[in-house]
Order: C-alpha cells, then sequence, then structure tokens
C-alpha cells in the first residue's frame, strides 16, 4: 500500500509538472499593458462579496489558489469567491468559472508589523478544470535562484495612473527586472528579510505595482514554463517612486509548508537558477504599523483596508494593499 501511494503521489507530481506553467494560446512576447484572453491562464481575480475585485491570486492545483496573507485580514471564507479565465472585470468573459472557498489558510508566521511571511492557501469549494484558459502556475523548488536583473512580469487589475479612482477593466501585465536583495534592503532602510524577493525599476520609477493587486503573481520564464518567483506585497505609498522597488513574498521558501496541505495532490515544483551568487538578508529593522482605514464599495478595489507600514529609520511609508500595475505616461 505504502509502494502504491508513493508511485501514485510520484506520478501527480509528474502531471502537474508537465501541466504547469505553459500557455497553450499564447507563445508572443509579452510586456504590453492589456493582456488577451488565455495569456495568464493561472491568474485569478478573488472578490470580496458585495464589493468586487480584492486581490489577485493564482492557480497552482485544480483545488487550490496562492495569495496574500494580508489578503484576508479582514475577510473570511463566507465573503469569498474566485474567477478563473477571466480577462475583464466588467466585460463578457466566456471562458470563466468561478469558485468559493471552503477555507483560507494564512501562513502561521505572517506578521502584519513587518509584513514577512506575507502568504496564504486558499480552498476551493470544489476542483476546476483545466482548459486552455484555466491551467495552474508552475511554483519554484525551494533553494531556486532568481538574480538581479531576471526578467519578470506582474499581472493584475486595478489602477493605470496614480490618480485613477478605479483599477483597469482588462488585465495588465508588466514587465519589471529582479532588484537584488541587498539594494532593496538599502532602498527600505532595513526590514528586507529573506523571505521576500523585490522587483522593479531603481532611479527610474513609472513602472511598478500599486493598489489593485495584492496577491497577485510576480513570475520568470524557464524555456516554456512560467514560475511564480513572488506574490505582490508591498510597495512605497507612491506607485511611481523611483527610489523604492516593489516586494513580494519569496514563493521558494515556502515548498514544504504548501505541499503539507496537499501531500497527494501537490503543485509542480520547478528547479529555477540564473545566478548562484545570489544572497539574501535574514535580519530586519523594527517597524510599527499605523492603519489608516480607507474602506471603498469601488467595485475594482473592494474594501480591503489601506494598512500604512512606517519604518522607524524612514520617512517614507509601505503600503501592504491591492496593488496594481502602474505605468506612467
Amino acid at each position: 500500500m505504502k509502494i502504491s501511494s508513493a508511485l501514485s503521489v510520484a506520478a501527480i507530481t509528474l502531471l502537474y509538472t508537465a501541466v504547469c506553467g505553459r500557455v497553450p494560446l499564447s507563445d508572443r512576447v509579452v510586456g504590453g499593458e492589456n493582456a488577451t484572453a488565455g495569456d495568464w491562464p493561472w491568474q485569478v481575480s478573488i472578490h470580496v462579496i458585495g464589493f468586487g475585485h480584492n486581490c489577485g491570486g493564482t492557480l497552482i492545483t485544480k483545488d487550490w489558489v496562492l495569495s496574500a496573507a494580508h489578503c484576508f485580514q479582514s475577510v473570511g471564507v463566507s465573503d469569498t469567491v474566485m474567477y478563473f479565465g477571466r480577462l475583464s472585470q466588467s466585460g463578457s468573459n466566456p471562458h470563466e468559472t468561478n469558485r468559493t472557498a471552503s477555507r483560507i489558510i494564512n501562513h502561521p508566521n505572517y506578521d502584519p508589523s513587518t509584513i514577512d511571511n506575507d502568504i496564504a492557501l486558499i480552498e476551493l469549494s470544489s476542483s476546476v478544470a483545466f482548459t486552455d484558459y484555466i491551467r495552474p502556475v508552475c511554483l519554484p523548488a525551494a533553494g531556486s535562484v532568481f538574480a538581479a536583473g531576471t526578467e519578470s512580469w506582474v499581472t493584475g487589475w486595478g489602477k493605470l495612473q496614480s490618480e485613477d479612482t478605479q483599477g483597469s477593466d482588462i488585465l495588465q501585465e508588466l514587465m519589471i527586472p529582479i532588484v537584488s536583495s541587498s539594494d532593496c534592503d538599502k532602498a527600505y532602510g532595513g526590514g528586507i528579510t529573506s523571505n521576500m524577493i523585490c522587483a522593479g525599476f531603481l532611479n527610474q520609477g513609472g513602472k511598478s505595482i500599486c493598489p489593485g493587486d495584492s496577491g497577485g503573481p510576480m513570475l520568470s520564464r524557464k524555456d516554456s514554463l512560467w514560475i511564480q518567483s513572488g506574490i505582490s506585497s508591498f510597495t512605497g505609498r507612491k506607485c511611481d517612486d523611483p527610489k523604492l522597488p516593489s516586494a513580494f513574498a519569496r514563493v521558494s521558501q515556502y515548498q514544504d509548508w504548501i505541499k503539507s496541505f496537499m501531500d497527494s495532490n501537490p503543485p509542480g515544483f520547478v528547479e529555477f537558477n540564473t545566478d548562484v551568487q545570489h544572497s539574501t538578508p535574514t535580519t530586519t529593522t523594527t517597524r510599527t504599523l499605523t492603519p489608516s482605514i480607507n474602506a471603498t464599495s469601488n467595485s475594482h478595489l473592494g474594501s480591503a483596508p489601506n494598512l500604512l507600514l512606517f519604518p522607524l529609520s524612514l520617512t517614507v511609508s509601505i503600503i501592504p494593499f491591492t496593488f496594481s500595475l502602474f505605468l506612467s505616461s
């Protein structure tokens, strides 16, 4: 029985590795603004019932979605519905399906004061069927390395300009390069841990994540596979701040934790390594949380509170909110 069970798990693991991270309908070079149907088949729009889109997420198996822990600090299972195969928040989505949540699991060591371990798992009320428009993403195996300069893509719905009052109707995509952990830690004056990974255009500005996309993916491509390196977590107070990169939960740190909930049906984990010299700091700087409740009934931004996190060594605030792609004109 044990041998048979082990073989069964191995077979399922191989199946997800064969399916995950593949885009059957598109092999184009990405990096524009509007995505098209099927470009990012693992993208999930997580809604708060009665308020609309609140956070992004990714499908990792037929039964599980990956997102950010801070998305669910004031949102429960009964409040949550997830949309798969969605492109438009208001228009027709002929390839879409939806599921409610059966349980939401925030990482036990998630710390809202430092935003460390900002990762959550959502179990679906029932399985979704894979199609050309709905597929799981690959996850990076433990020890994977995403070196500084590695091309990465972030996707989601939300504001296109900082002054916008609503998020984008169409799913957006944006390329941003990985920033070294040491440069990111220096930019923030400390507080970047080994559980975080950063990306952005330092000293340029104009392209980043900002209110609308928390919990959504950052991805890099390995041959024909897309691998999710990070989960949108926090960024500077201003979307286009050229001095501060965006920070993400480092997914490769959580392989064992993720698998502990789905040993019989695990996601596809793939090794990614672009620089064996890459390293991350392990120390943190004490920071304090100053909540500012800006709940809104806007159908795109939902009702999540706008939490302002102030490092003691900085005057700039960090916003662990619902980030969106920001493209300055």
